[in-house]
């Protein structure tokens, strides 16, 4: 009779584990960073078009600098854009990091570990630096070298 009780409790459980894996496994992939290259660190210099704030995840949308210190177009023209992925709205304004401190066209500076699939989008590493409105680096810079930007959302860039 114990081995029989005994029997019936572990398919109990087991039945209970398998039950809730289709539930368990999407709720895990959300918080996965499995999609960004964590191995690789690109360092951005843009001209912000767009914060995201969601509860989430909050996204800047931005152009960014090229080399020359002008905005990067595609072979068509038009303007190249990237994303990024950063924490929740109320994480990141803890930081100082909202829809008023990034209106449209503030420049700024971010590290993001890249998709893996080779779209313009990644995930926030670190700070941003933010330039002093109006004040674009020098070509070939980020905004940590212009006198008056602020590091928002850690402590150096």
């Amino acid at each position: 009779m114990q081995a029989r009780s005994s029997k019936l409790g572990t398919i109990a459980v087991l039945f209970t584990i398998i039950s809730f894996g289709p539930f368990v496994a999407p709720a895990m992939s959300h918080h996965s960073f499995a999609m960004y290259d964590q191995a690789k660190t690109i360092t951005w210099t843009g001209v912000m078009t767009r914060f995201v704030a969601q509860a989430n995840h909050a996204e800047i949308h931005f152009v960014p600098l090229g080399p020359d210190g002008k905005p990067m177009r595609g072979p068509d023209g038009k303007p190249i854009t990237w994303g990024v992925e950063m924490a929740g709205a109320a994480a990141v304004a803890q930081q100082g990091i909202t829809v008023a401190a990034f209106p449209a066209g503030t420049i700024f500076s971010v590290h993001v570990n890249p998709m893996r699939d080779g779209s313009n989008f990644g995930s926030r590493v670190g700070a941003l630096a933010k330039c002093p409105k109006a004040h674009a680096p020098a070509a070939g810079k980020n905004c940590d070298s212009v006198e008056g930007s602020e590091i928002l959302g850690g402590t150096g860039f």
